[in-house]
């Protein structure tokens, strides 16, 4: 995608491409990171904190920021919906990049304060210790604990409002417009469920909790279930929702796709080998 992306001038000049390969590109260093950090629990239990603190920082940036470029997205979608008259205007390639620099912003605004809280709370000899390396026990600050609730909570509003505005907006102008409401409404609701598996992870602390209360003892079990469900499937989903399923660009990517299975065909063929 990202190949198909970088060949054509027409996806980067296109604001909504633009935001979608910058999701695939985030999910991409979430996914490596996060579950290179999760084999590492499992191999060896504990980590060093200045170790687990390399870790751990960019899969918290970069969870961030997947339900934020989704918002934008979506507002991104409005715009080319409701307002088509003013949507060159408004979008420019400049504007995107701005909005994305913007993300990482937001998200690191989110996480550094945790980063001082530790150096300014805690001893110099608890970042030589092993701890289990999840966000809660590095940064266990009761301050930190707080900021993480407060911060979750700010960011599932304004996400959430964002993401209903928009799309229902775009409803009422499919309506009106005479155009396929079903299909319109039918895309909408398989947006809104890819949003809202995104969005768990505002609510993840307090669901890993309240599954620690129903299932005590378990908690590797459950952080392996949460963990599938708040951090796999979402980005796995992403890329055949927003990328596969617009006719453009899966007409590209078709083309390099074929292109790839065909030329490690050829090998095989010259060798008499079956394909």
């Amino acid at each position: 995608m990202v190949h198909t992306f970088n060949k054509h001038h027409i996806f980067r000049m296109n604001p909504r491409f633009i935001l979608f390969i910058h999701l695939v590109l985030n999910d991409m260093i979430q996914l490596t990171i996060s579950i290179t950090l999760f084999i590492f629990t499992y191999v060896f239990s504990t980590l060093f904190v200045s170790l687990c603190c390399l870790l751990i920082l960019p899969a918290i940036f970069t969870t961030q920021n997947s339900p934020l470029n989704l918002a934008f997205m979506a507002v991104e979608c409005y715009m080319a919906v409701c307002i088509p008259l003013r949507y060159n205007y408004i979008c420019t390639v400049r504007r995107t990049y701005i909005v994305i620099g913007l993300i990482w912003a937001m998200s690191s605004l989110s996480v550094l304060p945790d980063v001082f809280i530790l150096l300014a709370t805690e001893p110099l000899k608890f970042l030589n210790s092993r701890v289990y390396c999840h966000r809660d026990t590095v940064f266990r600050s009761t301050y930190s604990l707080k900021k993480r609730n407060v911060s979750h909570i700010l960011f599932l509003v304004i996400v959430w409002l964002t993401l209903f505005y928009t799309y229902f907006r775009i409803l009422i102008v499919a309506k009106a417009a005479n155009a396929d409401a079903k299909k319109a409404r039918n895309t909408i609701l398989l947006h809104g469920c890819q949003v809202l598996l995104c969005m768990m992870v505002y609510v993840q602390p307090m669901l890993h909790q309240a599954l620690e209360n129903l299932f005590p003892g378990g908690d590797r079990y459950i952080s392996f279930v949460t963990f599938i469900l708040n951090q796999i499937l979402p980005r796995f989903a992403s890329p055949i929702i927003y990328g596969l399923r617009d006719i453009t660009f899966r007409k590209y990517f078709k083309r390099y796709l074929f292109c790839a299975v065909t030329m490690n065909s050829r090998p095989k063929a010259m060798l008499g080998m079956p394909s």
